[in-house]
C-alpha cells in the first residue's frame, strides 16, 4: 500500500483549481494556494506556461474572453488568436510529433481545438466544457469535463474515459508506479484520489480525502532530489506522495480495494454459473410440444435471426418534433423485448432505454433521435430478442454510426426562400468523390449521383444547399455560417485538402458584426467618459475634504456639515456610476466575444 510520506494541515480553506508548485527564489521549492479571498483578473481563465511553436522566448499564454494572448518574461505580447468560446483549459504537447509544442485549448462549447501558433490544425469534439487538460507523454495527453467524464487522447484518436457521478476537480501525469510511464492522477469533489493507467484507464492507486480535492501537483516540496506527487483538499490538508520503490511496484493498492476486486470477480463468476446453468436447462428441455413451449420460455429463437436498423429523417408534424429516426426490427416472427442505446451527448446519461408494454410487443421499434450538434456519433445499440412468450432472451449487440449531418432533410429547390449566404470554392478532385461525401454525411433516401442538392435544418436553421460545377466549383449556400464552416471542414477533412481560398458573403452576419464593432466603439466612449467623470470626482473628494477638516478645526460646524452633506451626496453618485461602468464593461466584453467569434467563424472557412 502507498502512503504518504508527509501530511501538513493549513488554517485556510483553498480554492479549487487554484493550486500551484514554484520556486519563487530560484531555489526552494514553494506550494503555493489561493485562499478565498483571492480574485481572478477579466478575461484571464486559464494560464499555461512554456514554449510555443517556433516562438524563441518561453510565453505566459492566457486563455479568456474567446481570445489567446502570450506573453514573454518582459511582458510583450507574442502571440495572439482567437478561439470559439470561453477558455476554460490550457495545456501545451508535441501534438504533431514535430519537436515544437502545439496548444491545447478547451472551451466552453465543449471543443478541445489545437493550435499551432495562430493557426488551428485540429478539432476534437466532446459532451461538456472541458474543465481541464494536461499533458501525459509525446502526444498523449488527459482531459476532464465538467460532468466528471476523465480521460485520454493520443492526437485525436480517444484511448479510454470514464464518467463518475463526481466532479473531476485537476489531473496531473505522474509516474507513480516508477514504469516509466506517467498515470493520469485525478482529484475529484468527493475527496477522491485516483491513478489510472493512460493506456487502459484501468485504477492502480486511490486514497481519499474528508473534503473536496483543491489541486494537485508535483515538486520536490522536502528538498530532498525525489518529486512528490502533492495533494491538496479545500479544507486546506496537504499530503506527498513517492513513486513506488521496486518493491512496491504494482502493489499500490491497500487490502480493502483489493479485497473489493475479489468481490467483484466473485460477482462475475457468479453470473457466468447462472448463464451457463440456462443453456444446460435448455439443451436438458423435453421432446415433442412440451419442448416446444419450453423453448419458447427458455428464448431459443431461430438460427437464422438477425438484427436489422436503420435511420431515416422525419421531419415531424404538429405533435412531434422533428427528428432522425432509428429502426431496430428482427428478421423473423421474433420480438424485441427491449433496447438500451448508449451515444454521446444526445441522451441524458448518455444512455437511453426503451421497454415496450406486454401488450405492444413487436418485433420493430422506432426511436426517435435529435442529436443537438452536426458531429458524427457511435449508436451502441443491445436488444433482447425472443419469443412472445419468452422469460429469457438473447442479447444481441452492434454499433451503428449517426452521420455528421443527420439533422437535414433532402428537399427540392424553391420549397423555402433562398438564403442569401453563400461561400464559394473549387476543388481539383473528382466530382465522385464529393457524391461519395454527400452519401456518407447526410441522410439520403437514396444514394444520390447529381452533386446538386438542398436540405432543410430540421432545427430551424433554414436551408442548405450545395452546388457543385464540372469545372470544380462549390457553392454552399445558407444564412447560417458555423453551417457552412463545418460543411467545409468536414469536406476538407474527407479530400484531404488543408488549406482553401474561399469567397465568402454572409451579408445578414456582416451587418450583425458591422453592428457589434460600432457598439464596441460606443462602449469604449462610454468608458472613457465614466473614467474621467470618476477622476474629476476624486479630485473634489479631496477639496472637499479639506475644507470639511478645515472648518472643523476653526470651529465652523455649519460648513463643515455643509461640506460633509455634500461629501455624502457625491460618494453616492460614485457609486452609481460605478454600477454603470460595471455594466458597460460586461456589455463590451459580451460585445467583444462575438466579435472575437466572428474571426473564428470565418477562420474555419479555410479549411482544414
Amino acid at each position: 500500500m502507498l502512503v504518504p510520506v508527509f501530511t501538513l494541515k493549513l488554517n485556510h480553506k483553498i480554492n479549487p483549481h487554484m493550486v500551484t508548485v514554484g520556486k519563487y527564489d530560484g531555489m526552494h521549492p514553494c506550494l503555493t494556494a489561493a485562499t478565498q479571498a483571492g480574485k481572478v483578473a477579466d478575461g484571464a481563465n486559464a494560464i499555461v506556461l512554456g514554449q510555443l511553436g517556433g516562438i524563441s522566448p518561453p510565453l505566459a499564454i492566457i486563455g479568456g474572453n474567446c481570445a489567446l494572448q502570450g506573453f514573454d518574461h518582459e511582458g510583450n505580447d507574442l502571440f495572439w488568436t482567437v478561439t470559439g468560446d470561453n477558455v476554460r483549459s490550457l495545456c501545451l504537447c508535441d501534438f504533431t510529433g514535430d519537436g515544437n509544442n502545439e496548444l491545447l485549448v478547451g472551451s466552453e462549447d465543449y471543443d478541445i481545438r489545437v493550435f499551432k501558433e495562430d493557426e488551428m490544425m485540429a478539432e476534437m469534439t466532446e459532451t461538456e466544457t472541458v474543465t481541464s487538460l494536461c499533458h501525459m507523454h509525446g502526444s498523449r495527453f488527459g482531459y476532464a469535463l465538467a460532468n466528471g467524464t476523465v480521460g485520454v487522447y493520443d492526437r485525436t484518436a480517444r484511448y479510454w474515459r470514464i464518467k463518475s457521478k463526481n466532479q473531476a476537480m485537476s489531473i496531473h501525469a505522474f509516474d507513480l508506479n516508477s514504469d516509466g510511464v506517467c498515470e493520469l492522477i485525478t482529484g475529484w469533489s468527493n475527496g477522491k484520489i485516483d491513478a489510472r493507467s493512460d493506456r487502459t484507464g484501468e485504477v492502480i492507486f486511490k486514497d481519499n480525502f474528508t473534503s473536496s480535492v483543491a489541486g494537485v501537483v508535483e515538486g520536490d516540496y522536502r528538498m530532498d532530489g525525489q518529486i512528490q506527487l502533492i495533494c491538496t483538499s479545500v479544507e486546506g490538508e496537504v499530503r506527498g506522495y513517492l513513486p513506488a520503490s521496486k518493491e512496491m511496484k504494482g502493489n499500490l493498492m491497500d487490502a480493502s480495494v483489493e479485497q473489493d476486486l475479489i468481490r467483484e470477480l466473485s460477482n462475475r463468476k457468479q453470473n457466468l454459473l447462472l448463464e451457463l446453468r440456462n443453456y444446460q436447462e435448455n439443451s436438458k428441455a423435453g421432446t415433442g410440444s412440451k419442448k416446444k413451449e419450453k423453448e419458447g420460455q427458455m428464448g431459443v429463437i431461430p438460427a437464422n435471426t438477425q438484427l436489422q436498423t436503420a435511420l431515416s429523417v422525419n421531419v415531424g408534424s404538429e405533435n412531434q418534433k422533428p427528428s432522425v429516426d432509428l429502426t431496430i426490427s428482427t428478421s423473423n416472427d421474433t420480438i424485441i423485448r427491449a433496447v438500451l442505446i448508449f451515444a454521446e451527448g444526445i441522451f441524458e446519461g448518455e444512455s437511453h432505454v426503451v421497454h415496450p408494454s406486454a401488450q405492444k410487443l413487436s418485433g420493430c421499434i422506432r426511436v426517435p433521435i435529435i442529436p443537438p450538434k452536426d458531429v458524427p456519433v457511435d449508436l451502441h445499440i443491445k436488444a433482447f430478442v425472443g419469443g412472445k412468450s419468452s422469460t429469457q432472451f438473447h442479447v444481441f449487440e452492434l454499433t451503428r454510426q449517426l452521420p455528421r449531418f443527420s439533422m437535414y432533410a433532402l428537399c427540392t429547390q424553391g420549397s423555402a426562400p433562398k438564403p442569401r449566404g453563400k461561400a464559394t470554392f473549387s476543388i481539383n478532385d473528382r466530382l465522385q468523390r464529393v457524391v461519395m461525401w454527400l452519401n456518407q454525411n447526410f441522410l439520403l433516401p437514396e444514394d444520390i449521383e447529381v452533386p446538386d442538392v438542398c436540405f432543410t435544418s430540421l432545427r430551424g436553421a433554414g436551408q442548405l444547399c450545395i452546388k457543385i460545377e464540372q469545372s470544380g466549383e462549390i457553392t454552399v449556400s445558407t444564412d447560417d455560417m458555423d453551417l457552412a464552416g463545418d460543411v467545409i471542414q468536414s469536406l476538407s477533412s474527407f479530400l484531404a485538402i488543408e488549406d482553401l481560398s474561399v469567397d465568402a458573403d454572409f451579408p445578414d452576419y456582416f451587418e450583425e458584426v458591422r453592428n457589434t464593432l460600432v457598439q464596441v466603439d460606443e462602449y469604449h466612449s462610454v468608458h472613457q467618459r465614466l473614467t474621467a467623470e470618476m477622476a474629476d470626482h476624486s479630485n473634489l473628494i479631496r477639496n472637499m475634504l479639506v475644507q470639511a477638516e478645515d472648518a472643523r478645526l476653526m470651529g465652523d460646524m455649519k460648513t463643515m456639515k455643509k461640506r460633509y452633506i455634500e461629501l455624502f451626496d457625491l460618494n453616492r453618485d460614485l457609486i452609481n456610476g460605478y454600477k454603470i461602468r460595471s455594466n458597460n464593461h460586461a456589455e463590451l466584453l459580451n460585445c467583444l466575444r462575438a466579435v472575437n467569434q466572428a474571426i473564428q467563424r470565418a477562420g474555419r472557412l479555410r479549411g482544414k
